[in-house]
Protein backbone atom coordinates (compact mmCIF):
# COMPACT_ATOMS: atom_id res chain seq x y z
CA UNK A 1 0.00 0.00 0.00
CA UNK A 2 1.54 3.20 -1.27
CA UNK A 3 1.98 6.18 0.93
CA UNK A 4 3.24 8.60 -1.40
CA UNK A 5 1.59 11.71 -2.08
CA UNK A 6 -0.41 11.73 -5.34
CA UNK A 7 -2.55 13.97 -7.01
CA UNK A 8 -5.15 11.92 -7.74
CA UNK A 9 -8.34 12.45 -10.12
CA UNK A 10 -11.10 10.63 -9.25
CA UNK A 11 -13.47 10.02 -12.14
CA UNK A 12 -17.19 10.26 -10.12
CA UNK A 13 -20.23 8.99 -10.20
CA UNK A 14 -23.75 10.72 -11.03
CA UNK A 15 -25.98 9.40 -8.46
CA UNK A 16 -26.36 11.36 -5.53
CA UNK A 17 -26.04 8.14 -2.94
CA UNK A 18 -22.99 6.76 -5.09
CA UNK A 19 -21.28 10.26 -4.86
CA UNK A 20 -22.27 10.05 -1.16
CA UNK A 21 -20.42 6.56 -1.00
CA UNK A 22 -17.62 7.95 -2.85
CA UNK A 23 -16.69 10.24 0.34
CA UNK A 24 -15.22 6.86 1.93
CA UNK A 25 -12.79 6.51 -0.79
CA UNK A 26 -11.76 9.94 -0.57
CA UNK A 27 -11.16 9.88 3.30
CA UNK A 28 -9.37 6.48 2.95
CA UNK A 29 -6.90 8.38 0.50
CA UNK A 30 -6.24 11.26 3.30
CA UNK A 31 -5.16 8.06 5.56
CA UNK A 32 -2.92 6.32 3.73
CA UNK A 33 -1.78 9.44 1.24
CA UNK A 34 -2.06 12.36 3.96
CA UNK A 35 -0.07 14.72 1.73
CA UNK A 36 -2.32 13.56 -1.68
CA UNK A 37 -4.26 16.33 -3.77
CA UNK A 38 -7.47 14.97 -5.01
CA UNK A 39 -9.83 16.35 -7.66
CA UNK A 40 -13.19 14.71 -8.38
CA UNK A 41 -14.90 15.11 -12.08
CA UNK A 42 -18.44 14.72 -11.96
CA UNK A 43 -21.85 16.30 -12.97
CA UNK A 44 -22.54 19.21 -11.57
CA UNK A 45 -25.36 18.38 -10.08
CA UNK A 46 -23.44 16.80 -7.85
CA UNK A 47 -20.24 19.37 -7.12
CA UNK A 48 -22.92 20.79 -3.98
CA UNK A 49 -21.89 17.44 -2.00
CA UNK A 50 -18.48 17.65 -2.81
CA UNK A 51 -18.34 21.01 -1.35
CA UNK A 52 -18.97 19.64 1.91
CA UNK A 53 -16.50 17.19 1.86
CA UNK A 54 -13.26 18.22 3.36
CA UNK A 55 -11.44 15.65 1.82
CA UNK A 56 -11.56 16.61 -1.62
CA UNK A 57 -9.51 20.24 -2.53
CA UNK A 58 -11.26 20.36 -5.80
CA UNK A 59 -14.06 19.34 -8.38
CA UNK A 60 -14.61 19.98 -12.10
CA UNK A 61 -18.19 19.83 -13.26
CA UNK A 62 -18.32 17.46 -16.27
CA UNK A 63 -20.47 17.96 -19.54
CA UNK A 64 -21.47 14.89 -20.30
CA UNK A 65 -25.61 14.06 -20.39
CA UNK A 66 -26.20 10.53 -18.75
CA UNK A 67 -25.87 7.66 -21.49
CA UNK A 68 -24.56 10.00 -24.16
CA UNK A 69 -20.83 9.32 -25.59
CA UNK A 70 -20.38 13.36 -26.59
CA UNK A 71 -17.18 12.12 -27.83
CA UNK A 72 -15.79 15.39 -28.30
CA UNK A 73 -16.18 16.74 -25.47
CA UNK A 74 -14.60 13.93 -23.45
CA UNK A 75 -11.40 14.87 -25.88
CA UNK A 76 -11.93 18.72 -25.53
CA UNK A 77 -11.62 17.85 -21.35
CA UNK A 78 -9.30 15.52 -21.07
CA UNK A 79 -6.93 17.65 -23.22
CA UNK A 80 -7.69 20.51 -21.14
CA UNK A 81 -6.81 18.03 -17.85
CA UNK A 82 -3.40 17.82 -19.32
CA UNK A 83 -1.91 20.56 -17.48
CA UNK A 84 -2.60 19.25 -14.17
CA UNK A 85 -0.35 16.80 -13.97
CA UNK A 86 -2.38 14.11 -12.39
CA UNK A 87 -0.44 11.04 -11.44
CA UNK A 88 -3.14 8.33 -10.54
CA UNK A 89 -6.93 8.85 -12.08
CA UNK A 90 -9.65 6.19 -9.97
CA UNK A 91 -12.42 5.50 -12.59
CA UNK A 92 -15.30 4.63 -10.76
CA UNK A 93 -18.08 4.56 -13.27
CA UNK A 94 -17.66 0.94 -15.16
CA UNK A 95 -18.28 2.50 -18.57
CA UNK A 96 -15.85 2.53 -20.98
CA UNK A 97 -17.10 6.40 -21.87
CA UNK A 98 -16.17 6.76 -18.25
CA UNK A 99 -12.10 5.75 -18.73
CA UNK A 100 -11.70 8.12 -22.20
CA UNK A 101 -11.18 11.52 -20.48
CA UNK A 102 -7.65 10.10 -18.06
CA UNK A 103 -6.50 8.53 -20.98
CA UNK A 104 -6.60 11.44 -23.14
CA UNK A 105 -5.28 13.58 -20.39
CA UNK A 106 -2.60 11.32 -20.38
CA UNK A 107 -2.79 9.95 -16.94
CA UNK A 108 -0.23 7.34 -16.48
CA UNK A 109 -2.04 5.31 -13.67
CA UNK A 110 -5.39 5.02 -14.62
CA UNK A 111 -6.87 2.38 -12.14
CA UNK A 112 -10.99 1.10 -12.36
CA UNK A 113 -12.56 -2.08 -12.28
CA UNK A 114 -12.81 -4.58 -15.47
CA UNK A 115 -16.36 -4.01 -16.56
CA UNK A 116 -17.26 -2.52 -19.65
CA UNK A 117 -14.41 -3.94 -22.56
CA UNK A 118 -11.80 -0.94 -21.17
CA UNK A 119 -8.29 -2.77 -21.90
CA UNK A 120 -5.60 0.14 -22.57
CA UNK A 121 -7.66 2.77 -21.53
CA UNK A 122 -7.06 1.70 -17.70
CA UNK A 123 -3.95 0.39 -17.37
CA UNK A 124 -4.26 -0.55 -13.86
CA UNK A 125 -7.59 -3.20 -14.33
CA UNK A 126 -8.94 -4.57 -11.05
CA UNK A 127 -11.09 -8.08 -11.03
CA UNK A 128 -14.03 -7.05 -8.97
CA UNK A 129 -14.89 -9.94 -6.40
CA UNK A 130 -18.98 -9.32 -5.65
CA UNK A 131 -18.99 -12.39 -3.17
CA UNK A 132 -16.29 -10.76 -0.55
CA UNK A 133 -16.89 -6.92 -0.79
CA UNK A 134 -21.20 -7.08 -1.55
CA UNK A 135 -20.78 -3.10 -0.14
CA UNK A 136 -20.87 -0.77 -3.29
CA UNK A 137 -18.71 1.65 -0.43
CA UNK A 138 -16.27 -1.37 -0.24
CA UNK A 139 -15.72 -1.58 -4.23
CA UNK A 140 -15.23 2.13 -4.26
CA UNK A 141 -12.71 2.24 -1.60
CA UNK A 142 -10.58 -0.73 -2.77
CA UNK A 143 -9.67 1.30 -5.76
CA UNK A 144 -7.54 3.40 -3.65
CA UNK A 145 -5.58 0.65 -2.40
CA UNK A 146 -2.43 -0.73 -4.36
CA UNK A 147 -3.69 -4.28 -6.81
CA UNK A 148 -2.05 -6.60 -4.42
CA UNK A 149 -4.01 -5.02 -1.27
CA UNK A 150 -6.19 -7.68 1.17
CA UNK A 151 -9.90 -7.10 0.51
CA UNK A 152 -11.59 -4.32 2.75
CA UNK A 153 -14.17 -4.71 4.82
CA UNK A 154 -14.73 -1.96 7.08
CA UNK A 155 -14.92 1.42 5.31
CA UNK A 156 -14.85 4.84 6.63
CA UNK A 157 -18.54 6.38 7.13
CA UNK A 158 -18.90 9.44 4.90
CA UNK A 159 -19.64 12.20 6.83
CA UNK A 160 -20.91 15.64 5.41
CA UNK A 161 -19.65 18.82 6.55
CA UNK A 162 -23.40 20.59 7.39
CA UNK A 163 -24.46 23.90 8.27
CA UNK A 164 -27.28 24.02 10.69
CA UNK A 165 -26.72 27.64 11.66
CA UNK A 166 -27.97 28.50 7.92
CA UNK A 167 -31.32 26.51 8.38
CA UNK A 168 -33.21 29.67 9.96
CA UNK A 169 -32.24 31.36 7.15
CA UNK A 170 -33.32 28.72 4.49
CA UNK A 171 -36.97 28.37 6.05
CA UNK A 172 -37.07 31.88 6.37
CA UNK A 173 -36.46 32.24 2.33
CA UNK A 174 -38.86 29.62 1.95
CA UNK A 175 -41.84 31.43 4.52
CA UNK A 176 -41.62 28.15 7.33
CA UNK A 177 -41.64 28.89 10.28
CA UNK A 178 -38.79 27.65 12.97
CA UNK A 179 -39.99 24.40 14.35
CA UNK A 180 -40.29 24.90 18.40
CA UNK A 181 -41.41 20.74 18.24
CA UNK A 182 -40.03 17.98 16.79
CA UNK A 183 -39.32 17.35 12.64
CA UNK A 184 -39.61 14.51 10.46
CA UNK A 185 -38.18 14.77 7.65
CA UNK A 186 -40.13 12.59 4.93
CA UNK A 187 -38.28 11.78 1.40
CA UNK A 188 -41.00 9.61 -0.93
CA UNK A 189 -39.25 10.30 -4.54
CA UNK A 190 -36.83 7.92 -5.76
CA UNK A 191 -35.11 8.84 -8.79
CA UNK A 192 -34.45 5.13 -9.91
CA UNK A 193 -37.95 4.33 -10.31
CA UNK A 194 -41.60 2.82 -8.55
CA UNK A 195 -40.31 -0.05 -7.63
CA UNK A 196 -37.96 1.37 -4.86
CA UNK A 197 -40.74 4.13 -3.99
CA UNK A 198 -43.08 3.38 -1.01
CA UNK A 199 -46.82 4.10 -1.69
CA UNK A 200 -47.85 7.49 -0.65
CA UNK A 201 -50.19 6.16 1.21
CA UNK A 202 -47.91 4.98 3.83
CA UNK A 203 -46.03 7.84 4.24
CA UNK A 204 -49.19 9.79 4.81
CA UNK A 205 -50.32 7.34 7.75
CA UNK A 206 -46.98 7.72 9.18
CA UNK A 207 -47.20 11.84 8.78
CA UNK A 208 -50.62 11.70 10.51
CA UNK A 209 -49.24 9.98 13.46
CA UNK A 210 -46.86 12.12 13.81
CA UNK A 211 -48.42 15.32 13.59
CA UNK A 212 -51.16 14.15 15.87
CA UNK A 213 -48.45 13.93 18.33
CA UNK A 214 -47.61 17.66 17.71
CA UNK A 215 -44.64 17.00 15.42
CA UNK A 216 -43.84 19.05 12.34
CA UNK A 217 -43.02 16.93 9.07
CA UNK A 218 -41.39 18.26 5.99
CA UNK A 219 -41.52 16.60 2.66
CA UNK A 220 -38.22 17.13 1.08
CA UNK A 221 -37.41 16.36 -2.35
CA UNK A 222 -35.96 17.26 -6.36
CA UNK A 223 -38.90 18.72 -8.53
CA UNK A 224 -39.52 15.74 -10.00
CA UNK A 225 -40.24 14.24 -6.41
CA UNK A 226 -43.67 17.06 -6.24
CA UNK A 227 -46.25 14.56 -7.23
CA UNK A 228 -45.50 11.78 -4.98
CA UNK A 229 -45.10 14.54 -1.92
CA UNK A 230 -48.18 16.16 -2.84
CA UNK A 231 -50.20 12.80 -2.73
CA UNK A 232 -49.12 12.54 0.80
CA UNK A 233 -49.87 16.23 1.70
CA UNK A 234 -53.00 15.71 0.38
CA UNK A 235 -54.07 12.51 1.99
CA UNK A 236 -53.08 14.58 5.68
CA UNK A 237 -54.74 17.82 4.56
CA UNK A 238 -51.91 19.43 3.74
CA UNK A 239 -50.54 19.65 7.03
CA UNK A 240 -47.17 18.88 5.86
CA UNK A 241 -44.36 21.68 4.81
CA UNK A 242 -44.10 20.50 1.58
CA UNK A 243 -40.48 21.46 0.07
CA UNK A 244 -39.87 19.67 -2.68
CA UNK A 245 -38.44 21.05 -5.74
CA UNK A 246 -37.85 24.37 -3.52
CA UNK A 247 -34.51 23.93 -2.09
CA UNK A 248 -30.95 23.25 -3.74
CA UNK A 249 -28.94 20.45 -2.89
CA UNK A 250 -26.76 22.36 -0.66
CA UNK A 251 -29.60 23.80 1.62
CA UNK A 252 -31.28 19.77 1.85
CA UNK A 253 -27.86 18.97 3.50
CA UNK A 254 -28.74 21.76 5.84
CA UNK A 255 -31.85 21.07 6.27
CA UNK A 256 -31.24 17.12 7.14
CA UNK A 257 -29.02 17.99 9.38
CA UNK A 258 -31.79 20.41 11.44
CA UNK A 259 -34.00 17.75 11.71
CA UNK A 260 -35.60 14.95 14.37
CA UNK A 261 -35.94 11.98 12.60
CA UNK A 262 -35.81 11.05 8.77
CA UNK A 263 -37.95 8.12 6.77
CA UNK A 264 -36.58 7.55 3.04
CA UNK A 265 -37.12 5.29 0.44
CA UNK A 266 -33.05 3.94 -0.99
CA UNK A 267 -32.55 7.42 -2.39
CA UNK A 268 -29.60 9.78 -2.84
CA UNK A 269 -31.35 11.65 0.10
CA UNK A 270 -31.75 8.42 2.36
CA UNK A 271 -27.35 8.30 2.08
CA UNK A 272 -27.67 12.36 2.87
CA UNK A 273 -29.86 11.93 5.90
CA UNK A 274 -27.24 8.98 6.81
CA UNK A 275 -24.30 11.19 6.13
CA UNK A 276 -25.15 13.88 8.47
CA UNK A 277 -25.89 11.53 11.04
CA UNK A 278 -29.74 11.95 11.52
CA UNK A 279 -31.84 9.15 13.09
CA UNK A 280 -32.82 7.39 9.82
CA UNK A 281 -34.81 4.55 8.56
CA UNK A 282 -34.81 3.55 5.16
CA UNK A 283 -37.87 1.37 3.75
CA UNK A 284 -36.17 -1.12 0.56
CA UNK A 285 -38.01 -2.56 -1.92
CA UNK A 286 -36.71 -3.59 -5.02
CA UNK A 287 -33.17 -3.35 -3.89
CA UNK A 288 -31.43 -4.38 -0.47
CA UNK A 289 -29.64 -3.31 2.72
CA UNK A 290 -27.05 -5.84 1.77
CA UNK A 291 -25.96 -3.77 -1.49
CA UNK A 292 -25.88 0.36 -0.22
CA UNK A 293 -26.90 0.32 3.27
CA UNK A 294 -27.26 3.46 4.58
CA UNK A 295 -23.47 4.35 6.02
CA UNK A 296 -24.80 5.55 9.67
CA UNK A 297 -25.18 3.59 12.56
CA UNK A 298 -27.89 5.82 13.61
CA UNK A 299 -30.16 4.30 10.50
CA UNK A 300 -32.34 1.36 10.56
CA UNK A 301 -33.05 -0.41 7.54
CA UNK A 302 -36.61 -2.15 7.14
CA UNK A 303 -37.65 -4.62 4.50
CA UNK A 304 -39.75 -7.10 3.64
CA UNK A 305 -36.35 -9.40 1.92
CA UNK A 306 -38.57 -10.83 -0.97
CA UNK A 307 -38.31 -14.07 -3.03
CA UNK A 308 -38.15 -11.80 -6.25
CA UNK A 309 -36.11 -9.21 -5.20
CA UNK A 310 -35.40 -7.74 -8.62
CA UNK A 311 -33.33 -4.29 -8.63
CA UNK A 312 -35.50 -3.40 -11.50
CA UNK A 313 -37.05 0.20 -11.98
CA UNK A 314 -40.36 -1.20 -12.07
CA UNK A 315 -41.69 -4.08 -11.06
CA UNK A 316 -41.66 -6.67 -13.60
CA UNK A 317 -44.72 -9.21 -11.98
CA UNK A 318 -46.57 -5.41 -11.81
CA UNK A 319 -47.57 -5.38 -8.01
CA UNK A 320 -44.90 -4.08 -5.76
CA UNK A 321 -46.08 -6.52 -3.08
CA UNK A 322 -42.05 -5.75 -1.38
CA UNK A 323 -43.06 -2.15 -0.75
CA UNK A 324 -47.15 -2.55 -0.65
CA UNK A 325 -47.32 -5.30 1.97
CA UNK A 326 -44.81 -2.99 4.13
CA UNK A 327 -46.96 -0.94 6.50
CA UNK A 328 -46.32 2.03 8.53
CA UNK A 329 -45.81 -0.10 11.77
CA UNK A 330 -42.51 -1.70 10.67
CA UNK A 331 -41.24 1.64 10.09
CA UNK A 332 -42.70 3.13 13.57
CA UNK A 333 -40.75 0.00 15.58
CA UNK A 334 -37.63 1.32 13.74
CA UNK A 335 -37.54 4.92 14.69
CA UNK A 336 -38.98 3.85 18.47
CA UNK A 337 -35.74 1.83 18.50
CA UNK A 338 -33.97 4.51 17.32
CA UNK A 339 -34.88 6.93 20.18
CA UNK A 340 -32.75 4.80 22.62
CA UNK A 341 -29.94 5.58 20.59
CA UNK A 342 -27.64 8.87 21.28
CA UNK A 343 -24.93 9.57 18.77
Amino acid sequence: MTTIASNILVVGPAWVGDMIMAQSLFIKLKQIRPQCRITVAAPETTLPLLSRMPEVDDAIATPFVHNHLQLTDRIRLGRQLRHHKFDQAIVLPGSIKSALVPFIAGISHRTGYRKEPRYGLLNDLRTLNQENQPLQVQRFVQLGLSADAPLIENTPRPRLASRPESVPDILAKLAVPVADTPVLALCPGAEYGPAKRWPARHFAELASLKLDEGWQVWLLGATRDAPFAQAVNDTVNGRCVDLTGQTSLGQVVDLLSAVTQVVSNDSGLMHIAAAVGRPLVVVYGASTPEFTPPLSRMARSVSLEPDCLCFQRSCPLGHTRCLEDLLPERVVSALTELNQIRE
